[in-house]
Parts: C-alpha cells; sequence; structure tokens
C-alpha cells in the first residue's frame, strides 16, 4: 500500500490489484474513518476525500493504514437484477473466443454474479467484475456508435453502457434499465459494491 497527498483533503491509497481495491473498499464502507465525505474506488485506487472541519490527512492516514480489507469482497453489496435480450452483433465472435456456442455465453454470463468495482468512461458507466475468469479482447475496430443500454465484455469486466457512444466492448445484448437517469436518486444504478445479476429476458 502507498498513500499519496491528492490535494489537501484528501488521500490517494494505491493498492495491489482489484481484488485489493474491492476488499479495501468494502471495509471503508463498513467502518469509514472520521471525517471521510466521500471514497472512490479505480483499479488500482482508492480515493479518500475527508471534512477538514472535522479531521485532518495525518489523523486519515493513521487510519488507513490501519484498515483491513474484507476477505468477502463481494458480500456487502446490495443485489440488482438486470434483464438482458441477449442478441448482441458480437454473440459469436464470444462463442468463438470462449470455445463454446451462443447458449453458454449466455449462461455463463447469467449465472456469474458481477459486482461494481468501479465507474468511469461515461456518467453511470459501471465496471462490473465476476466470480468467473473472464478475459475478453475488445474489438479491433472499436464502433463510432454503440446503442444505450447495450451490454457488452471487455477484459476481465462486463459493463452497460448508459447513452450512445463510441466503444470497443463486445457486444452480448441491450436491456431497457436506464442505468443513469438525472431524475433518480442516485443518478447512478451501478455504484460501487453494488452486486449484479444479468437476466436472460429472452428475444424480442
Amino acid at each position: 500500500m502507498r498513500l499519496l497527498p491528492c490535494g489537501g483533503t484528501a488521500l490517494l491509497v494505491e493498492l495491489a490489484d482489484l481484488d485489493e481495491v474491492l476488499g479495501y473498499y468494502a471495509a471503508l464502507l463498513a467502518e469509514p474513518p472520521a471525517g471521510v465525505v466521500d471514497i472512490v474506488p479505480a483499479a488500482r485506487t482508492v480515493m479518500v476525500v475527508t471534512d477538514p472541519a472535522v479531521t485532518d490527512l495525518a489523523a486519515l492516514e493513521r487510519s488507513l493504514r490501519a484498515t483491513v480489507p474484507t476477505a468477502d469482497r463481494r458480500a456487502a453489496g446490495d443485489l440488482v437484477e438486470i434483464p438482458v435480450v441477449y442478441d448482441g452483433a458480437d454473440l459469436d465472435d464470444l462463442a468463438g473466443i470462449l470455445g463454446c456456442d451462443v447458449a453458454e455465453v449466455v449462461r455463463r454470463h447469467t449465472a456469474d454474479e458481477w459486482t461494481v468495482a468501479f465507474c468511469g468512461f461515461a456518467p453511470g458507466f459501471g465496471y462490473l467484475t465476476g466470480r468467473s475468469d473472464w478475459n475478453i479482447p475488445r474489438r479491433e475496430s472499436p464502433r463510432t456508435k454503440v446503442p444505450a443500454g447495450s451490454v457488452a465484455l471487455a477484459g476481465e469486466f462486463s459493463g452497460v453502457y448508459p447513452r450512445e457512444s463510441p466503444g470497443g466492448w463486445q457486444l452480448l445484448g441491450r436491456t431497457d434499465v436506464a442505468v443513469f437517469d438525472l431524475d433518480r436518486d442516485p443518478a447512478a444504478l451501478l455504484q460501487p459494491g453494488r452486486r449484479i445479476r444479468f437476466v436472460d429476458a429472452g428475444r424480442a
């Protein structure tokens, strides 16, 4: 672990890998240090933001160094089910990559329990990591337009595109669930730590 100042009110915690980030983030959520107002996970870091009227960075550093990552990094978050129509343009390619048929791709994706590791790329886009060992290459040629609601895979992650945007992930299917809605509080459905289960909604 390495701690770096991030302005005058936050520390950036550098960790070994995503597993450690998830466990560390879960531990901080369960018992946040005094004065902490925000905790932001990423692929290899966790940024911890404080209220300077309540604490200082020296006290925060002591608390962070004493924090022990949670052993079961996926147990704490609430579970959300997302129905998916599995008719994505890259299903056949994914079957070839995984060495199985399309039905098995869908079975594996729905059988896994996913956890929102962190958010980025676009408002409401969550990087979901599964319990299974996924290693999916990005497309050689990214698309200029990926429709909102597209469900996709890349690397070890799955994700749902919150709005139409360019993208190079492999498309599995689509959902009508709005993962980002400014009229909802919070606007982002895919909050870090939340568990996600994809459900096969059949073909339209």
